[in-house]
């Protein structure tokens, strides 16, 4: 970390807000429903998209000048400019309440809701939390706070890795392969210039992890649809979720759910079984 933290000066962001709008598109629904594994069909005005397409619209655009060389922008504007130079997708919580439909014409109000600072193993972690509110001329269509997590990298050598727990024996079940063109998909989506998710060298000699990272809000949006489909194509009312471990390139991936007394409880797990990003939803 080149600059000194100053946790005060970047609380003076909280407050601060945006303003986007988009339109669902048809040919967006084909290539958000083809990264999800699912029927792609041909999408008529009206028909609703996957639950998460928000993700895919009203995306931020900045000038190739103006990118930092993790491919993300430079820090400042919006968000905070915290000098640590990792920036990942924590975590968050949803709310669903209706689906955007091709022809919809969104909105996406945010709002900077916390800045928070910890030290974890990897040394100081700089936590944004974002408010987010997605509207269509019908109404309010989902609610977010989206958690972004900010770290240095770490130069301390490796710990002895912990012995692996039990994996979670699932109700509900279904598995994927995490190619390098299911990730670079997904970019493409989402307008996602972060390398760990296309660049391997970038990722591998940069960053210092073992491949391509698998996007965290792919890993929520399969974690949706699957609890959408367990429920007759309804999502949740709430679902909230966050990261355990990095997810990588070139292994089967899980998706899985266990019903509970007050929804489900949902995660993502590597090849080995082992969870990636775990939440719960209720109805």
């Amino acid at each position: 970390m080149t600059e000194k933290l100053d946790l005060d000066h970047l609380r003076q962001w909280i407050g601060r807000t945006s303003e986007a709008r988009d339109i669902v598109t048809a040919q967006l629904v084909k290539g958000l429903r083809a990264t999800l594994f699912q029927e792609i069909g041909e999408p008529k005005p009206g028909d609703a998209a996957p639950w998460t397409a928000h993700w895919c619209l009203a995306q931020p655009v900045f000038p190739m000048s103006q990118l930092s060389q993790d491919g993300h922008p430079t820090r400042g504007g919006f968000l905070p400019s915290v000098p640590l130079p990792r920036r990942m997708w924590a975590g968050g919580e949803l709310e669903f309440f209706a689906p955007l439909r091709v022809g919809d014409e969104m909105t996406r109000t945010s709002r900077i809701a916390d800045v928070t600072m910890k030290t974890g193993s990897t040394g100081v972690l700089c936590f944004v939390s974002v408010d987010h509110l997605i509207t269509t001329p019908r109404g309010a269509a989902v609610r977010e706070r989206q958690d972004i997590v900010y770290r240095d990298i770490s130069t301390a050598p490796s710990s002895a890795p912990a012995k692996p727990a039990v994996p979670p024996v699932a109700q509900h079940r279904e598995s994927h392969f995490a190619d390098p063109v299911l990730l670079f998909r997904y970019s493409a989506l989402t307008f996602n210039g972060h390398r760990i998710h296309y660049d391997r060298d970038y990722v591998t000699k940069v960053e210092g992890y073992p491949g391509l990272v698998f996007h965290g809000p792919l890993q929520a949006a399969f974690i949706v649809e699957l609890a959408a489909r367990l429920h007759d194509g309804t999502a949740p009312k709430k679902f909230s979720y966050r990261g355990l471990q990095p997810l990588f390139e070139g292994s089967e991936f899980s998706i899985n759910a266990n019903d509970t007394k007050a929804g489900m409880d949902l995660w993502t797990a590597n090849s080995a079984g082992q969870p990636t990003m775990k939440g719960n939803a209720v109805w």
